[in-house]
């Protein structure tokens, strides 16, 4: 059984991209996916399972009949999904890149980059393309 732990953010479309990469790569009757959501600030103490693309991943997974568990961070994203990544003893780790301009980048770090740069296991990076909904 491999486990993919999804770095999943707010974007729905993004999850979506993600969970589709999954469904591709991955032998769907061999897996487990966890599902990790990082609240940067949390003041009003959300879960994850409020959040909407972490609904849309779930219910696109189990449809396919995959098992899923929830997790949820809090503080910075990329130190979280290497720390869960670690924690589960995940066999990849699938994250959802997004335009950024240079400066952006520079400014406000990337945590795909983060991710990449600070993890041994294999890191899968897709997009959605621009005809998904």
């Amino acid at each position: 059984m491999k486990d993919v732990l999804l770095g999943i953010d707010q974007s729905v479309e993004r999850a979506v991209a993600q969970v589709n990469t999954v469904l591709e790569l991955f032998d769907v009757d061999n897996i487990h996916v966890y599902l990790l959501h990082d609240f940067v600030e949390n003041p009003e103490g959300a879960s994850v399972v409020q959040v909407d693309s972490v609904k849309r991943a779930q219910e696109l997974l189990e449809d396919a009949d995959i098992p899923v568990d929830l997790r949820e961070g809090s503080g910075d994203p990329a130190e979280s999904i290497i720390e869960t990544s670690e924690a589960i003893d995940a066999d990849a780790i699938c994250i959802a890149g997004r335009k950024r301009s240079p400066a952006g980048k520079m400014l406000f770090g990337s945590v795909s980059q983060s991710v990449i740069l600070n993890t041994q296991r294999p890191v899968l990076l897709c997009s959605p393309s621009d005809d998904e909904e």
